[in-house]
């Protein structure tokens, strides 16, 4: 069976991360992806996660404290497009992750919004690893998706193919706007 979008962003990101690597999760939301990513970078590497909502952070501590993974993790309180200020400098960043949308069980009126993210895409793309990549899983039946879909859509669609390899992966006979998935990935 194929997989969702988001399960195959998982297996992208599986195929490049390893031990001691730096990556981010752009969206934490409930911690799953920040807890996922933590397994893969091992004791020796770090996780940066943001959210805007304190809710957010609240249960990715509690996620990551139960599974024993709080120690290779910084929670960042703060929107993704604050990248630079949070990332360390001269470090190279193997993977990002976004979940473009709204926090699920939460106020659907806190949504991404295309300017942070295209923001932060670009402030990721010169620290971005050889072979990194950027996965954007967009969620967008919802009031202002489309917009953000259709902007980072235009955006992925003007990075030069001499520096990039940029792909989607999406259902195209689903209801209810099955999510899309963008991966960005450094030559």
């Amino acid at each position: 069976m194929l997989p969702t979008a988001l399960t195959y962003s998982h297996q992208l990101a599986k195929e490049i991360i390893f031990s001691g690597d730096c990556v981010v999760d752009a969206t934490m939301g409930n911690g799953h992806d920040t807890a996922f990513l933590a397994q893969l970078v091992g004791p020796t590497g770090h996780v940066f996660a943001f959210d805007v909502q304190k809710p957010a952070l609240i249960a990715t501590e509690q996620r990551l404290l139960a599974a024993d993974l709080l120690d290779r993790t910084t929670l960042i309180h703060d929107g993704h497009e604050q990248f630079t200020q949070y990332f360390p400098k001269q470090t190279a960043l193997k993977l990002a992750i976004f979940n473009l949308g709204y926090l699920p069980s939460s106020n659907k009126q806190i949504i991404t919004h295309s300017e942070h993210t295209i923001a932060a895409i670009q402030q990721m793309l010169p620290v971005l690893a050889k072979r990194g990549r950027i996965l954007l899983v967009s969620y967008y039946g919802h009031p202002g998706g489309q917009e953000e879909l259709d902007h980072v859509q235009a955006f992925c669609q003007t990075l030069p193919q001499e520096e990039y390899q940029v792909m989607t992966y999406q259902f195209i006979n689903q209801r209810n706007a099955p999510p899309i998935l963008f991966c960005i990935e450094k030559k």
